[in-house]
């Protein structure tokens, strides 16, 4: 039998190999020539590394489905248990394994383990940690202190791992109690000691402007700083395209093109040409800059930029995927300078198909660098001095307009969802604190570029999937019936539906939902509850469609300069346009489930530490605001309390059950609600509600609130019974006691500059 690659392998084992078996009976059994013995070997190691094989101290290879294993990442809580969040779905298990805390044999919160399930129920099951493959961080964000004998240690920030580190005088650098520091673990926890680790740098007070940042960065791994060898070859490239890279590629250069971003972008990865042609179709050209050109598979720009996979955008500063050399000079499109990229140019008629293309490696010269505010100002404001200074691109924009109207026309006619729901936009002062939140402007313009984007990535991907090009695609599978029952339950009383059996539900019966609840009181809590009855989109060598787009197609292609996948996907469409081998598109096979699997949970780990941070400054900046009511809606309902939304400042806080001391409350499930024993009174997922800022917990980033109803019927209460003990410190007092004030002197606003994942 020949094998070719890890998944032929992994086949035959299944169809051929009964038991756990060396890699000798193995080869004998699958009857491998001697030749392809060394290869054989190489790529039992890469099943075992990836946890599709597991290998026993007897040195046998066994299938970990057949073994009752299953290989995954542990995700710890404070109170000391965890799950193993599977690499792979589990047959006959639904979610992730519990794993209590006695048998967690010495796993920490992200690790990657080896765990054997030990019971079933009800499609749940629990199990213990038998092994651990990788640790998933060498190094931890915490705050230094001594205990009593003067013994230092780091309690950590990430309240997921439970350990604290001890830390030996001699390695505790500069380090003074309650600073918060970054510590190497110099040894991993075993049965019979804690961990034990060395300070690597000072980071300073936790309220010291950009320290939570830095910790943010810190706690989840990611590299805020370019190897050596990354900024040296960026630099060896240069800042302006050389003659010798435009031969041979097609010439754009003679053809009015713009970019369109926002007023603190940086680095410009998109560009648009449009034509009316003479039988009234639309000549679109997307040009996306070819970083693939500058970065070599294997360089150092390329490893690096694999491990980071996207860049990560925080209020205050971005990390970047590339270096600043790089990803704002030579591979940013930049306004009257010559540069490279691939292109997909479109002849799209007036129902919005796209009937032609073309792909190209090109060359373009950007005429204007213009921002969304001037764009939309010509287009819906019709300011005349913009309209005026932009005079020669205003027809342009207009036919722009056209297209967009016409594209979006025929996404919405398929049933593309769209949900339009205001974002909360951070407002920094001149020292990195928050000054206010407001809503996000998402004007005509962002629309545009939007639904360009969204058709270029749907023409390149149905290019490669006809031609059976590896590559890797972003998916999003339908959503699981069960979720989409209890979905349809809960709307169904507050009078909505989604008008379709669960188990034959398309994206157009979401986008109908909501388009009748746009602008509704229930709107936001029924789109965020529609997100969780979905998917997440990922990215999968498989091309699986995309549920939420309704596109049979789709991948990411117009972003390489921030997302590494698209960068993928550049290198296999010159590679298929220029000829791909057969020996080429087998190493692709082999390795882009790996590729796949890396960067989404690179993408994971991005989302989590920019939602955490925002979540923090959010916290900090209602730190002065305790006693104060707010109007918000209840967007999540817990066993454990309610979830609000601050409707001024989209701030989502907590009323926990314990506060709502008028009656028990008892919590529906299904039905969203929390509902009293005695007096019926039914709080909604939906419902608009008035709350106090009762505390703000810095250590749990917690905002505390108490439904306002409630608290004055618990003051009356007590009033009558004796002395008022209120909840909340009245506004007043607490000023005279001295509680902190902003400032009042207006600061300088910065936003958080992020363009939209789709």
């Amino acid at each position: 039998m020949v094998v070719l690659n890890s998944d032929q392998l992994l086949t035959a084992i299944r169809d051929r190999v009964d038991h756990p078996a060396t890699a000798s009976e193995m080869m004998q059994r699958l009857k491998i020539p001697r030749e392809q013995r060394a290869t054989i070997k190489r790529l039992l190691k890469a099943l075992v590394e990836s946890g599709r094989l597991i290998q026993t101290r007897g040195t046998r290879f066994g299938l970990p489905d057949r073994m009752n294993l299953v290989v995954g990442r542990v995700q710890t809580h404070p109170r000391g248990f965890g799950f193993v969040i599977p690499d792979r779905p589990v047959e006959g298990v639904t979610g992730d394994v519990f794993i209590a805390g006695n048998n967690l044999n010495q796993a920490m919160h992200g690790d990657r383990v080896v765990a054997r399930i030990e019971r079933t129920r009800e499609e749940r099951a629990e199990g213990r940690i038998v092994r651990i493959l990788a640790r998933g961080a060498s190094t931890i964000v915490g705050r230094f202190d001594v205990d009593e004998s003067g013994m230092g240690f780091l309690v950590p920030f990430d309240r997921r791992l439970i350990m604290d580190v001890s830390i030996p005088a001699d390695e505790r650098k500069d380090a003074e109690p309650g600073d918060m520091v970054v510590a190497e673990i110099t040894r991993f926890p075993t049965p019979t000691r804690s961990p034990l680790g060395r300070v690597l740098n000072v980071l300073g007070d936790i309220d010291e402007p950009g320290v939570d940042t830095e910790i943010i960065i810190r706690k989840y791994g990611i590299q805020d700083q370019h190897s050596p060898e990354a900024v040296e070859e960026a630099n060896r490239l240069g800042g302006t395209v050389k003659d010798k890279d435009i031969r041979g590629r097609t010439d754009f250069r003679p053809l009015t093109t713009v970019t369109i971003d926002g007023e603190h972008a940086r680095d410009f990865d998109d560009a648009i040409t449009i034509d009316r042609l003479p039988n009234g179709h639309y000549w679109l050209g997307v040009h996306i800059a070819d970083v693939a050109h500058y970065v070599p598979e294997g360089s150092a720009l390329d490893e690096e930029a694999y491990d980071r996979s996207t860049s990560v955008y925080f209020p205050e500063r971005a990390v970047h995927m590339f270096p600043s050399e790089l990803s704002t000079g030579l591979c940013s499109l930049n306004p009257n300078v010559d540069r490279l990229v691939q292109s997909c140019l479109m002849e799209v008629d007036r129902q919005g198909d796209v009937v032609r293309y073309e792909i190209h490696d090109g060359v373009i010269h950007s005429n204007a660098r213009m921002t969304y505010t001037d764009v939309n100002a010509i287009l819906t404001e019709h300011d005349p001095a913009v309209t005026r200074k932009y005079g020669h691109l205003v027809g342009m924009f207009e036919t722009m307009k056209e297209l967009f109207q016409i594209l979006n026309q025929r996404r919405r006619r398929r049933g593309s969802i769209d949900f339009d729901l205001k974002e909360p936009e951070i407002v920094l002062d001149d020292e990195g604190m928050v000054e206010e939140i407001i809503a996000a402007e998402r004007n005509i313009a962002h629309r545009i570029i939007e639904e360009f984007m969204l058709l270029a990535n749907e023409t390149v991907a149905e290019h490669l999937d006809q031609r059976d090009v590896p590559t890797l695609y972003r998916v999003h599978e339908d959503p699981d019936p069960m979720k989409v029952e209890e979905f349809d339950e809960f709307v169904s009383t507050l009078g909505y539906g989604l008008g379709a059996p669960t188990n034959a539900v398309r994206p157009r019966h979401f986008q109908k939902l909501v388009e009748r609840i746009q602008g509704k009181p229930e709107e936001k809590p029924i789109a965020f509850l529609m997100l969780r009855t979905m998917q997440k989109a990922r990215y999968d060598p498989q091309n699986l469609g995309h549920f939420g787009l309704a596109a049979s197609s789709y991948t990411h292609f117009t972003s390489p300069i921030r997302r590494y996948p698209d960068l993928v996907v550049h290198r296999t469409l010159r590679e298929s346009r220029h000829g791909m081998s057969d020996d080429r598109k087998e190493e692709l096979t082999e390795e882009l489930p790996e590729a796949a699997r890396h960067t989404s949970e690179r993408e994971r780990r991005a989302n989590d530490a920019e939602r955490e941070l925002v979540q923090w400054k959010k916290v900090r900046f209602m730190a002065d605001k305790v006693g104060d009511e707010f109007e918000g809606y209840i967007t999540g309902v817990a066993a454990f309390g309610l979830y609000i939304e601050l409707i001024e400042h989209f701030v989502e806080g907590m009323v926990h059950v314990s506060t709502m001391a008028d009656d028990y409350y008892r919590f529906v499930e299904r039905a969203h609600i929390m509902r009293g024993e005695n007096t019926g009174q039914v709080y909604r997922l939906g419902d608009k509600v008035r709350v106090q800022v009762i505390k703000v917990d810095m250590e749990r980033r917690q905002v505390d609130l108490g439904l306002v109803e409630i608290l004055e019927k618990v003051r009356a209460s007590e009033r009558n019974r004796g002395p008022r003990r209120s909840k909340a410190e009245p506004k007043r007092e607490r000023h005279l006691a001295g509680g902190r004030k902003r400032s009042g002197r207006p600061g300088r606003r910065e936003r958080a500059v992020k363009k939209p994942r789709r």
